[in-house]
């Protein structure tokens, strides 16, 4: 007979959305396997892992993959430290990495019954965040960063920008979170609310009237100089980013964060 208490089929119940006696068989016909288990329920299609994907999911991992053909990434999200520290979780999200890498980023949506599984076995809700590939291509040079153990990663893709340079960048990325590669990409509704916001500020300061424009201009570089790559100063410093590329120029880039 199997070996498994009433607390064993509540936390099966809890984890897979089964009924209480679908649970119990599922432990029967595992011999008290909770793992064993949660396969049977979902074989007989009576987990329900969509049950958790109502809960915050705001901790996680993120893993990078690179080849000479491509840079790849993918953030995994968790509800807790605790499972992205698993091993399941980190073998599950470089898996998805490694994929992403070679065969691109549709791949995910092809593992959903190994992200199902993995789900009911750490009993979080658990998703995707970010898939992401660059392709290499003549004149184009890639990097990929992974920083604080999986907690951010970059990927990064520019023309005429030494390799050294392009990393140093992309840890900058990590370091600076932009939102933007320039200010272009900014959308006008955005500007014009931050303005307003700015305004009303330096009027509550009681700054003369004459010198608001100066002010909000001042003030708006200021914001766009935090969201924007480009107009960034490197780690903080004065020069740019867009003075350390020099003549070359960044494409495109993708941060994904933890939390």
């Amino acid at each position: 007979m199997a070996n498994f208490s009433a607390k064993d089929v509540q936390e099966l119940r809890k984890a897979t959305g089964a009924g209480m006696m679908d649970a119990k068989n599922a432990l029967t016909d595992a011999d008290g396997h909770a793992e064993a288990a949660v396969q049977i329920l979902r074989e007989k299609g009576l987990a329900k892992a969509s049950k958790l994907s109502s809960r915050e999911n705001t901790e996680g991992l993120v893993a990078v993959a690179t080849n000479q053909a491509a840079v790849a990434l993918v953030h995994l999200k968790s509800e807790t430290d605790f499972s992205a520290k698993s091993s399941d979780f980190q073998d599950f999200v470089q898996m998805l990495a490694d994929e992403v890498l070679v065969n691109g980023e549709a791949v995910v949506d092809e593992k959903d019954q190994e992200l199902e599984a993995l789900k009911l076995t750490l009993k979080e809700n658990i998703e995707v965040g970010t898939a992401k590939r660059y392709q290499a291509s003549e004149g184009l040079a890639l990097d990929a960063y992974l920083h604080g153990a999986g907690r951010a990663g970059v990927l990064i893709e520019a023309s005429g920008v030494e390799a050294d340079t392009l990393h140093e960048i992309a840890l900058h990325v990590a370091f600076a979170k932009p939102t933007y590669l320039s200010r272009d990409q900014v959308s006008a509704d955005e500007v014009e609310q931050e303005r307003a916001a700015l305004l009303e500020i330096t009027k509550s300061e009681g700054k003369p009237e004459a010198a608001w424009d100066k002010i909000v201009e001042g003030r708006l570089n200021a914001w766009f100089a935090e969201m924007v790559l480009l107009e960034q100063g490197i780690f903080g410093d004065k020069e740019k980013v867009a003075d350390r590329i020099g003549s070359g120029s960044i494409s495109r880039f993708t941060l994904a964060m933890v939390g």
